[in-house]
Parts: structure tokens; sequence; C-alpha cells
């Protein structure tokens, strides 16, 4: 019996709030009897209901390690070259970059993962931006964009943000922008 997407979709977050470590939309597809295109669709569904599912080179997770953690969105505004900087700047003091937003006048708010929590995870990221053919979401709307972060305490996102203050990275935020 074919399982309905609601079904499908209560069953997916199941099998990941019982998984301890990420788990690929190939094999999601396979224990739901879906392909891993709609496994991809499904999780997007999910997150546009507010869950919390992470998208890992190893496949996908709940957020549920970050709950016990403290999270913050900000708002940056620096270059391409900028870039790698800001970013370690944030995981030296113990931050994660949850994800990457910009809110472009046409287009609208435009999200992606990032999952950035060592200077690894930002070489890496560095790498495929320089190697590749696509350029940071930033360069739509002339460096302005926003980040969640997370660490262990509020101190550290505090110490993050007075530090990318000092590097001229925070940008303040417009009166529209707060209700985000």
């Amino acid at each position: 019996m074919e399982l309905t997407g609601a079904k499908r979709r209560k069953m997916l977050l199941d099998i990941l709030q019982q998984s301890a470590s990420p788990i690929s939309g190939r094999a999601l597809g396979t224990r739901t009897g879906v392909s891993r295109q709609v496994v991809v669709q499904d999780m997007a569904l999910l997150r546009t209901q507010g869950y919390p599912i992470v998208s890992t080179t190893k496949g996908y997770c709940l957020e549920c390690t970050e709950k016990a953690r403290h999270t913050r969105r900000i708002k940056v505004c620096h270059t391409d070259g900028q870039v790698e900087d800001e970013l370690t700047t944030i995981v030296d003091l113990g931050g994660a970059v949850l994800d990457v937003m910009v809110n472009h006048r046409t287009y609208g708010k435009m999200t992606a993962a990032l999952n950035i929590r060592s200077r690894r995870d930002v070489r890496l990221f560095v790498d495929n931006m320089r190697s590749g053919k696509s350029a940071p979401l930033l360069n739509v709307t002339s460096g302005y964009h926003f980040h969640t972060i997370t660490a262990d305490s509020e101190a550290v996102l505090d110490e993050i943000e007075e530090q990318l203050c000092r590097k001229g990275y925070l940008a303040d935020w417009l009166p529209y922008e707060m209700e985000q």
C-alpha cells in the first residue's frame, strides 16, 4: 500500500527523530518507498512547516542538538573576498553558521543551509565557491545577508557579534527586517 504524502512526511520525521546520525535521501526513500527526489521535496515541505531539518553532506537530520544551544539571526555585509574571514571568525569563537538568507526586493527571501561548524567546513565552502560557477548569495543584495548562528551561550553569541562589528561586517537592521 502506497503512503499518502502527509503520512510519508510523518514517517520521515519519525525516522529522523529516532536517528542519532544523518540519513541519506536515498536511504530515506528506500524506507518510505519513494525516490530520493521525492524525499528532497518532502524535506522542503517539512522545512516550510517549521521543522528544523538540516541537510548535510551525510544526509538529513533534525537540529535537535541545536535546541540546547543558543541561536541568533545576524545581519552582515561584506565582499566575496571577506567570506572566509567572516565564517572563520564565527567558528573560531565557538559558533556555527546554520544558514544564509538574503531578502531580495524582487525575488523575496532566499535561504540556503550552510551548517558550517569548523575551519574545515569554511575551507570546503570557500573552495567550492572558488572552483564552481556559483557565487555567494550576498552578491544579489550588494553584500547584505543574514546568518542564523548558534553557540553554547548568549555570551559567545555576543562575542561573535562584537568581533564581526569590529571587523566592519555587522550591519544595522532596517525596521521592516525586524519582523523576520
